[in-house]
């Protein structure tokens, strides 16, 4: 794997690349100096640990064959108060669902997204609690 990051200006905005081309915006707190261009970085990591669990239950999902017509995961992260660096201490991934979809197959199909699948679980979880939550609308 190979990303190439780009300042774009003279603060912290900047351009991450990747082998196939494709951008994405990161850019510091404005009380650090940043202008909001982007996302955080860290907003980035829980963001990626989102599309990662999404991806796995998707898969999982579409395997055995449920409709899937909508689908989001809400996150919810806190990190240690007032500690520099200040590590995810909780994380929540609540996966709203709409579709013919069995409940006691999502269920398992979070449970091994994150306990077994997501890349980006497994290495945030040394650090933070992972919890899952979902809804079947």
């Amino acid at each position: 794997m190979k990303i190439n990051i780009h300042r774009l200006n003279d603060a912290y905005h900047f351009e991450a690349k990747n082998e196939s081309d494709v951008s994405m915006h990161l850019d510091a707190s404005p009380d650090m100096g940043g202008e909001n261009k982007g996302f955080r970085p860290t907003e980035s990591l829980i963001a990626s640990l989102g599309a990662c669990s999404g991806i796995d239950v998707i898969m999982i999902l579409k395997k055995q064959k449920q409709q899937i017509d909508d689908f989001d995961v809400k996150i919810n992260a806190d990190r240690e108060p007032n500690k520099t660096p200040s590590l995810f201490t909780t994380i929540n991934l609540h996966f709203v669902l709409k579709g013919k979809i069995d409940e006691d197959k999502l269920q398992k199909a979070i449970e091994l997204s994150v306990d077994k699948y997501c890349t980006v679980a497994k290495i945030i979880e040394k650090t933070a609690k992972i919890t899952t939550s979902y809804k079947i609308n």
